[in-house]
């Protein structure tokens, strides 16, 4: 039997077999590339008491924005639960517990107080770091990684992990230059590291340095592109790369051939794709028939009820199709989870449902209210979650929404490039 991973925690259940697999699962997880799920299942045939592999499971359904995977995470724990654990793997299985039970501030306490004991989890910081991404919490993203570093060296398998981590802790919080140095040294430890070429899109991005990320992310595509969990993502850095240089035509190039190619349900990319469509549509550019297939794929979310940052975007696919149906439905939806006392209902009522009726006034060309909302919320935008990068869109909207009032005072009229 072998009772312990390669950073000294204990695993229950493990035989030599099944922990290399559950190592390679993870450090597939931790470089965010492809392979994560067989490697598990390959551990969970060699010893299916391995209890962490049963949690590597649920941390891979439970960091994200998709209520169904999310909903998932039921079923592992029931499994993991009937199993023999230590005190650090029955951590885990009570902070996945919290996320099944809607409570993701009590989750990211239980990782937090586990990995003051466990330092060298790696598991745990990744869906601490999950998380603390979801709930928009920016400091804590920095933070939380920069005290684990001390604990670790150089040698442990993951540790480039934690330099990309805290690289994009770093960029989130405005810290550019050290984010750049932090991801430049993760690469330098594992060129494969999805996570870390992530970080220096978006140090590119806020830094306003379009032609050098362009260039970067041209250069390291055969890295990013195959066999990786940030493919689709990177293709959209890449895409807004290409509009801040004034290139809208290669972006909703990239749009057709890469991030919508192959009609993806996934929540993440519609993510992506409402988000470029949007950005492209501000500028100008000719969005055609694209905002309704969009449109249509986000129809079957209207009723999540589980993620502002979703509810948005599913909303910026609705205006821009003038899909005014599905909009009313999201914000009928929207009105009535507002009211209730969950997670998505103090969201809701705080910026999602303000953020999603800003949209439909700006789409509708009523450019003082939707001025008003935006403004308002602004302070508070970052507990939608997600990147600097992606809430920037409700910024730019407020910027166009200015403008068309100030186009307005001036000419008389509104206009919003529809399809």
């Amino acid at each position: 039997m072998k009772n312990v991973d390669a950073r000294g925690c204990a695993l229950s259940g493990a035989t030599p077999a099944a922990a290399e697999s559950l190592e390679r699962a993870l450090a597939a997880l931790l470089a965010w590339r492809s392979g994560a799920e067989a490697h598990v299942a390959a551990a969970l045939e060699a010893s299916p008491r391995l209890v962490m592999a049963h949690v590597l499971q649920g941390w891979m359904l439970a960091c994200g924005r998709d209520p169904q995977r999310v909903a998932a995470v039921r079923k592992v724990l029931a499994r993991a639960s009937a199993l023999p654990a230590n005190e650090r793997e029955r951590a885990h299985l009570a902070a996945l517990a919290a996320v099944r039970d809607d409570d993701y501030d009590l989750a990211k306490a239980l990782l937090g107080t586990l990995l003051r004991t466990h330092p060298r989890d790696p598991l745990a910081l990744h869906a601490a770091h999950s998380f603390d991404y979801i709930t928009g919490d920016t400091t804590r993203l920095r933070d939380r990684v920069a005290a684990l570093l001390p604990s670790w060296t150089h040698d442990l398998p993951g540790y480039h992990a934690l330099l990309a981590m805290h690289a994009f802790g770093l960029e989130e919080c405005g810290e550019h230059a050290r984010a750049e140095r932090a991801a430049q040294a993760a690469l330098a430890m594992n060129p494969l590291d999805a996570r870390a070429h992530h970080v220096l899109a978006h140090v590119y991005e806020m830094t306003g340095r379009a032609a050098e990320g362009g260039r970067w992310l041209t250069t390291h595509r055969a890295t990013w592109s195959a066999d990786s969990m940030v493919a689709t993502h990177c293709w959209w850095h890449l895409s807004l790369f290409h509009l801040a240089s004034g290139q809208a035509d290669r972006a909703l190039a990239l749009y057709d051939e890469r991030i919508r190619a192959g009609g993806s349900v996934e929540v993440a990319d519609l993510i992506d794709a409402s988000a470029l469509l949007w950005r492209v549509q501000l500028q100008g550019g000719e969005t055609g028939a694209r905002w309704r297939e969009l449109a249509a794929a986000w129809a079957v979310h209207i009723d999540d009820r589980f993620c502002s940052f979703s509810d948005l975007h599913a909303m910026l696919a609705f205006v821009g199709a003038e899909e005014w149906e599905c909009a009313k439905r999201l914000e009928r939806s929207l009105a009535s989870s507002q009211a209730l006392a969950t997670r998505h209902g103090e969201t809701t009522r705080q910026l999602g449902l303000p953020a999603c009726r800003a949209l439909v006034a700006f789409g509708r060309g009523d450019d003082g209210l939707a001025v008003s909302l935006l403004a308002a919320m602004s302070p508070q935008a970052r507990r939608l979650g997600g990147s600097h990068a992606q809430r920037d869109v409700l910024q730019l909207t407020l910027q166009r929404a200015v403008e068309r009032l100030r186009g307005t005072q001036r000419t008389g009229r509104i206009e919003f490039a529809t399809t």
